[in-house]
C-alpha cells in the first residue's frame, strides 16, 4: 500500500489545514493546484503538485493515478452565475469520481445539501453527493456545517462588525445552527481516511448537542474581542435587497459575492443543526475547540495577520 492521498482544494480555506492533518498521519500527498493560485505554504509538508483544475481531465488523471484515497475538498461557495455551482460542484465531482473508480473517494460536502431546494449551491452539493453515492468503489460524503477559523475571509465581516459592537444576524426566532473550527474539521476528515467508516453520507460538527443560537455566537464573539457586542437582527426583506444588489453587481462584472438572494434563502432556514452523529462515534472524533475557544483562536489569528 502506497498510502497516497490525492487532494483537491488544497489552496482553499480548509485545504491547508487538511493537508497538514494528513501529513501528520504519514500519508503521501498529491495536491491539485490551479495554475493561477499561489502554492500553499505548508511548513514540513512534502507533497507532489499537479497543476490544473476540475475541468482539466489530464490533470485529474495525473492527480488520481495510483492514489489509495481521493479527498475532494474543492468547490464553489460563491459564483457569478447560478449554473456555475453545478458546473463545478456537480459536474466537476462526477468527472473526478469517474477517473478514480477503485480509490476510496471522500467528498467534503455541506449541510446545505440536505435542503437542495433552497439555492443553486445547495442543489449542486446535493448532486455531488448523488454522484458519489453511485460509485462502484468505496466512498463517503461528509457534510460540514458553517466553518470558521484562521484564514477564513467569509466570516471576517462578522468579526469586523462585532469589533464595532454589533453582531448582524437574520431576524429569525429560535434558529439553530451547527459550527466547527477548521482545524477540527480537518482532523475529522483525516481520521475518516485513517479509519474509514462504511459507505454513507455523514454529518459532522463540534459536538454541541442542538447546535447554537445566534446569541451564543454573540457571547463568544464578545468574549474573544473583550468588548460588549449587541445583536443586530436584520429582516429578510432588507437582506433580500442586499442579495439582489450583490447579484446584479456580479452579473455586471463585479467579483462574486457570498450574500446573494439564494444565500438569503439558506440563512433564513431555521435548522442547520447536525441530525446524524454516526461519524464522530465511528472514528472516535472529539472536537478540540468549543465555540468560545474557537472564536478566541480565530480572533487572535486575525489580529496577528492584521485582518482585524
Amino acid at each position: 500500500m502506497s498510502r497516497l492521498v490525492a487532494v483537491t482544494g488544497a489552496t482553499g480555506f480548509v485545504g491547508p489545514h487538511l493537508v497538514s492533518a494528513l501529513a501528520r498521519r504519514g500519508w503521501k500527498l498529491r495536491l491539485l493546484v490551479r495554475r493561477w493560485s499561489p502554492l500553499p505554504s505548508l511548513p514540513g509538508v512534502d507533497a507532489e503538485i499537479v497543476l490544473g483544475d476540475l475541468a482539466d481531465e489530464g490533470a485529474l488523471r495525473r492527480l488520481v493515478d495510483g492514489a489509495d484515497t481521493v479527498i475532494h475538498a474543492a468547490g464553489l461557495i460563491k459564483a457569478r452565475a447560478p449554473a456555475d455551482f453545478m458546473a463545478v460542484n456537480g459536474v466537476g465531482t462526477a468527472r473526478l469520481s469517474a477517473l478514480a473508480p477503485q480509490a476510496r473517494f471522500v467528498l467534503l460536502s455541506s449541510l446545505a445539501a440536505r435542503e437542495p431546494q433552497l439555492s443553486a449551491y445547495a442543489e449542486s452539493k446535493h448532486e455531488a453527493e448523488r454522484v458519489v453515492a453511485g460509485r462502484t468503489g468505496p466512498w463517503l460524503a461528509i457534510r460540514a456545517p458553517a466553518i470558521y477559523g484562521p484564514g477564513d475571509r467569509e466570516t471576517l465581516a462578522y468579526f469586523r462588525a462585532a469589533a464595532w459592537g454589533l453582531a448582524p444576524r437574520p431576524r429569525l426566532n429560535n434558529a439553530r445552527l451547527a459550527l466547527i473550527h477548521v482545524e477540527d474539521l480537518a482532523e475529522a476528515l483525516a481520521a475518516a481516511v485513517e479509519r474509514p467508516p462504511s459507505d454513507s453520507v455523514y454529518e459532522i460538527d463540534d459536538g454541541r448537542q442542538g447546535g447554537y443560537g445566534y446569541g451564543d455566537m454573540e457571547a463568544a464573539a464578545a468574549a474573544a474581542l473583550e468588548r460588549a457586542v449587541r445583536s443586530l437582527p436584520i429582516p429578510r426583506g432588507i437582506m433580500k435587497v442586499v442579495g439582489w444588489a450583490n447579484g446584479l453587481r456580479q452579473t455586471l462584472g463585479g467579483s462574486p459575492q457570498i450574500l446573494t438572494s439564494s444565500k438569503v434563502q439558506e440563512m433564513f432556514h431555521p435548522d442547520w443543526t447536525v441530525h446524524d452523529h454516526r461519524l464522530a462515534a465511528t472514528i472516535a472524533f472529539r472536537a478540540r475547540y468549543g465555540l468560545r475557544a474557537g472564536f478566541r483562536d480565530t480572533v487572535l489569528w486575525y489580529r496577528r495577520e492584521n485582518w482585524l
